[in-house]
């Protein structure tokens, strides 16, 4: 298990925009799973929605690219870089993720050609599916 300070080795992101609590599974280079604890004092709940917070979508898709992210850039040809996002196709929303919710993030590398690659990403609130999505990475 990663914490945030492990986490933060691994990854360039920091707070407020470091997404992932912790790193519960890992497969340097294959897979990452983690989790976002989502807390009424998210900044951006002050305006999504006033009166009825909602993460927004792109935020649960960034949280899974970093996910992804520390699932490459654990694997030691790409320590001390940095992944980008080179695509992002067939995501898909199936429940609003709220406060309180305990949002679970996995990302499996399903292709790779060098520093370019693809995760195969999900996020669940419990055992519901929140949403899916296809992420393409470059690595520099």
């Amino acid at each position: 298990m990663l914490s945030v300070k492990e986490i933060e080795q691994i990854i360039p992101h920091r707070h407020p925009f470091l997404l992932v609590d912790r790193i519960e599974e890992l497969e340097p280079g294959k897979k990452a799973v983690g989790y976002k604890c989502v807390t009424f004092d998210e900044p951006y709940f002050a305006g999504h929605f006033p009166g009825e917070p909602v993460m927004p979508g792109v935020l649960i898709v960034e949280a899974l690219a970093q996910t992804g992210a520390v699932a490459i850039l654990s694997d030691e040809q790409f320590k001390g870089k940095t992944a980008y996002f080179g695509a992002i196709n067939s995501a898909r929303f199936k429940r609003k993720v709220v406060p309180g919710d305990r949002l679970r993030l996995e990302c499996e590398i399903i292709k790779q050609k060098g520093p370019v690659g693809v995760g195969s990403a999900k996020a669940y609130v419990g055992d519901e599916l929140a949403c899916r999505a296809e992420l393409t990475f470059m690595v520099g």
